[in-house]
Order: structure tokens, then sequence, then C-alpha cells
């Protein structure tokens, strides 16, 4: 009996199984955005079960289980690893048609070799298989990378972290472990007093009294040169969308001396503030030779209740209004004008914005490097079949999917690999439907770099992280 996951899983005709046989299977994993803890890696932790390993931090799964009417004890409460698995397993059938049915299936068969159904009747015995593996040596964090061929992961880091765990990890892995600066701290301002907070933190780290906004800059220079020597070559940004209104020099420091009072920002005072500030981040990566992405669109703690229990990042967001294209444009003018915008690359989370983001980077590349700003990875929400297939076809349309670099997990989660592998059979299918129509050439001189490049090789030469 063929079983659901198979060599040609997702590879609907004779050309994609040749590409995805041939030229993406066996490619290793450039994963530049994600959110692992690279204390775990330090560590190289060892899962007592199977539930650490694939629940634990997952909101993927805990929304699925909630929305399957699954009670909060079995997601983040204190039921045991055993019940939360079982309630898993019962929610499996019910996530048919989601990437959370395919995603399963793959790493339990990738990493576990099991290759049976999951549901409430095999749950026990495919509990006791994954756990007998994942207690030995072979599937520690770091031996997980290694099965996967994870040659690169780059984690999701604050600039006042110390990176002392990134530290520990240098030469201590085959995988590269290296940071990814992710200031948006700076740039939450609706808080006050955690805003002070925070600032006070960073001028710690940085050995920096902050009392105005150019020490603010100064400081986090500093922190930006210590990930570069750390090995960081790429910034993070995850904003609700861009900000552009301009400002003076004066303007800036008054509004930040202003928060640093535990003064509230006004709405113009404060698009102001993230105007300056997004400059100057933006301006230090451009200095260093770094790229730059931007992930936009997501509406954030929507559940008041929700958040006050559990805090951010627990399964509480949706998809956002298209972006202001206007904005955009301003800030990424503003920028390139004074020939400071970095290698930059683009995500949305509203499919709305597809056309829009690719036309938008194309308005910005120079001939200077190869896809310059890049429209980046189906993200989040869209990191599904459709999705992902709506995303290439766009791609095509209107930009260069043979630069395309590709796949990233965005993930918490150590067993999530498989979405390389996910990305890569959806990406050989869709071209191979593309030969079978005659709409590409059937010429492996073409498709070959083409497979190659979006699998791994476009991540490899555009993120240089041997530099």
């Amino acid at each position: 009996m063929k079983t659901f996951i198979n060599d040609d899983f997702l590879l609907g005709n004779k050309t994609a199984r040749r590409l995805y046989h041939q030229y993406a299977e066996d490619q290793p994993i450039i994963d530049f955005h994600c959110h692992l803890s690279p204390q775990m890696i330090a560590d190289d932790r060892q899962f007592d079960s199977i539930t650490q390993a694939w629940l634990e931090g997952d909101h993927y799964k805990w929304r699925a289980m909630r929305t399957n009417g699954i009670d909060e004890k079995y997601c983040t409460g204190k039921a045991s690893d055993e019940e939360k698995f079982r309630k898993w397993a019962e929610t499996v059938p019910v996530t048919i048609g989601n990437p959370l049915y395919h995603w399963t299936h793959l790493e339990l068969a990738r990493y576990f070799g099991i290759f049976d159904l999951l549901s409430p009747e095999t749950a026990d015995s495919i509990y006791k298989r994954a756990n007998e593996l994942l207690r030995s040596k072979e599937y520690s964090i770091r031996s997980l990378l290694t099965m996967v061929k994870a040659e690169v992961v780059c984690t999701t880091d604050d600039p006042a972290d110390n990176l002392e765990h990134h530290k520990r990890l240098k030469g201590a892995i085959e995988t590269a472990i290296l940071p990814t600066w992710r200031p948006d701290n700076v740039i939450k301002t609706d808080d006050p007093q955690k805003f002070i907070n925070y600032i006070e933190r960073l001028g710690k780290s940085a050995d920096i009294v902050i009392n105005d906004f150019n020490t603010l800059v100064e400081a986090l220079e500093n922190r930006h040169k210590f990930f570069h020597e750390m090995g960081g070559r790429c910034s993070d940004h995850g904003l609700d969308r861009f900000f552009f209104t301009p400002y003076t020099a004066s303007e800036a420091d008054k509004m930040f001396k202003k928060l640093l009072k535990g003064d509230s920002l006004s709405s113009d005072e404060s698009e102001k503030y993230k105007t300056a500030i997004m400059t100057e981040l933006c301006r230090m990566n451009h200095r260093r030779g770094w790229v730059q992405q931007f992930h936009v669109g997501a509406l954030r703690n929507n559940n008041s209740r929700m958040f006050r229990l559990m805090g951010p990042d627990t399964g509480w967001d949706s998809i956002a209004a298209p972006q202001d294209a206007f904005r955009m444009s301003k800030f990424l003018n503003s920028l390139d004008d004074t020939d400071q915008l970095a290698r930059t690359i683009l995500y949305n989370l509203n499919p709305a914005d597809n056309e829009m983001m690719v036309t938008m980077a194309g308005n910005f590349n120079d001939g200077s490097t190869a896809v310059k700003v890049q429209y980046g990875p189906a993200w989040w929400f869209l990191d599904q079949k459709n999705g992902m297939e709506r995303h290439m076809r766009d791609l095509s349309s209107l930009g260069l999917m043979r630069r395309f670099i590709g796949m990233v997990t965005d993930s918490r989660s150590f067993l999530s690999y498989p979405r390389h592998e996910y990305f890569r059979r959806l990406a050989c299918n869709y071209i191979g439907e593309e030969v079978e129509k005659g709409l590409i050439p059937d010429d492996d001189e073409l498709l070959r770099p083409l497979i190659e490049g979006i699998s791994y090789k476009n991540a490899k030469e555009y993120f240089g992280f041997n530099k």
C-alpha cells in the first residue's frame, strides 16, 4: 500500500518528479530567518518527548487545537506531555487541507521514519516510537540540525542581547548558528515605561548612557558592530507597516527625550520618530554590507484577554489590511536617494500585496548586484500550498524567479525543517507543470540552475555569510 508521504508526494507530473529528485532533494538548507533558541542549541538539549520537540512554542499547532475545541491546558497549560500529544493527535485529522497536516506527516517521516497517519488510534504507538528515538544521542538538537543538512541557521536576537550562546557555539557545531539583529524594541513606544526600561537595558549592554537621540544611535551602532563581529550579516524588522514622515534631527531628538520622560507621542510625532530611527538602523545595515529583511502586515495580539494571560507570539495574530505602498516607496527611496539602501528583502502577509511588493522591489534594483531588493518567501499564513503557488506565479510574472532565494522556516520548532522539502516539492511541481504546458523549455541547462538556485544556491550567494 502506498503511504501518504512517499517519494512523489506533491509531485503531480513527470517533469516535477525528475526535477525534484535530481536537483532539489539533496540540497543543504540555509535558514535565514527563524526563532530557534540559541541556548537550546548551545546546550545541545535532549528532548524527553516529541511533545517537547513539537508542541512547545508552536503557536500554529496551538491555534489549530483551540479552534478544534481543545482546552488551553493541553496547549500551553499544565497537562502532561502525553496528554498534550494525544490532544494534538485528536486535532490532526481535522487539519486536512491545512499545511499542518502535510508538515506533521513530513516531520514524522523524515525524522522518525514513521509513515502512519497520526490519529487518536495511532497516537500511543507513534508517541512511544518517537520518544525512544528522541532520547538517544543521535537525536540531540545539534544532531537534528545535522540530520537535515542545515548549513546556516539565523536566529532572531535583540540588540541588547549579549549573544553568550552564540559565543559558545562558534566552532562547536557543523551548522553555522548566526545572530540576526532584530531591533523592534526601539520602535515599540506605546508603553512608555516598558520603552524606558528597554532603553536602559540597551545602554548597559553598549556601556553608554543613553540620554538623547545621538547617544541612542551611538549605542545601537556599538551593538551592530558587535553583532557583525559575531558573524551576523542580516537584520530583521517585524513591523506592522513601513513608516515615512519627513523629520529634522532636532525633531528626532525632541521626540526621543519626550519618550525618556515617560510621555506619549502624538500620532505625527510617533511617525517621525519611527521614520528617524528606522532610517538610522538601515544606514547601519548599508555601511556593513548586511541584508535587511522587512516582515510587514501582521495584525498582532488581537485577543486582549488572552494577550494579558499569555503574552505575545502565542497564536492571536492575523493578516492585516494591504500595505501603504506610498509610505513604503517613500521610505525606500529616501535611503536609495543617498545611496544608503542595503540589500533588502520584502515580505508581505496579505496576499493582496503580492504584485505591489514584486513591482516595488523592482523600483530599487539598480544593477549593482543581482536582485538588490528581493521579494521574499511566502511567509507565515502564506507558507502553504495555495499561498506558495500564488507567490511563485506572481513572482514569475513580474520579477525573476531564477533569482528567488527560496524558503525560510520562521519557526520555533527544531522539527520544522521538512518545510524546506515542502517548498521544494511545490516549486518543482509548479515549474514542472509550466514545462509540460510548453511555457518553459524542457531543457536541463535552464532548469537545473533554476531548481538548485531557489532550493539553496541563490540564498548562499545573496547573503554571503562567510564573507
